[in-house]
């Protein structure tokens, strides 16, 4: 503070009458910063923080979420609709004809739970990934339902529509989280996806007329 705001602060003080000190300058210090908002809170977490640096700079902001992609596949089946559920309800059997499922093991004291991998190599890489399965309530011989649990997240349904006494179609819909090492290439993904369901459905169809020849014996 200065001589002369000093001396008009102790002027009124001194003089009983005066109730005002709207003439004395306030003192502003250039140190002070805003405080951050409640988006910079909500929306950056810290990675650093330096005594240079400003309250937001130690920041940054959370990376975006991931993309989801859709896949569906049908094919006609010479078997009847309850021999077409009953095979795909084998979830045990499903590598044997899923291109690039490598296992699937049921717990056994959840049997609604199932841990499965995925091994495939395509675009100029060998690809792994693992998850936690949980079934849905079926409809049986109509749908079959998951959602992943913890692992790679993706969740799907199978449908078995009648086509004849002796023959149904089934469908089979994919939904998963693009995983980031793949993310350079989501474009290409869901074709090649579709591709491969593709095909696991076609070796399903011949699975399961030998699976209708093993369940009759």
């Amino acid at each position: 503070m200065s001589a002369a705001s000093a001396t008009a602060v102790g002027a009124c003080i001194s003089r009983p009458n005066c109730t005002s000190l709207s003439h004395v300058p306030i003192w502003r210090s250039s140190s002070l910063r805003p405080q951050p908002s409640l988006t910079d809170i909500f929306f950056k977490i810290p990675c650093g923080f330096s005594k240079r640096s400003s309250v937001l700079t130690g920041f940054r902001r959370l990376s975006p979420v991931m993309q989801w992609q859709d896949c569906t596949v049908k094919t006609e089946i010479d078997v009847p609709i309850s021999v077409a559920y009953n095979c795909y309800s084998d979830r045990e059997a499903i590598p044997q004809w899923m291109p690039f499922i490598s296992t699937v093991k049921v717990l056994e004291d959840k049997p609604d739970l199932s841990r499965w991998s995925l091994k495939y190599r395509a675009f100029g890489r060998d690809i792994e990934f693992s998850w936690l399965a949980r079934n849905m309530q079926p409809i049986p011989n109509q749908k079959i339902h998951w959602r992943s649990m913890e692992g790679l997240p993706n969740r799907g349904a199978v449908r078995f529509y009648p086509k004849g006494p002796a023959s149904c179609i089934v469908e089979l819909t994919v939904s998963y989280e693009v995983p980031a090492i793949l993310a350079p290439v989501a474009s290409a993904l869901q074709p090649f996806t579709e591709g491969l369901l593709g095909r696991g459905l076609e070796r399903f169809a011949t699975f399961a007329k030998s699976y209708k020849s093993d369940s009759t014996v």
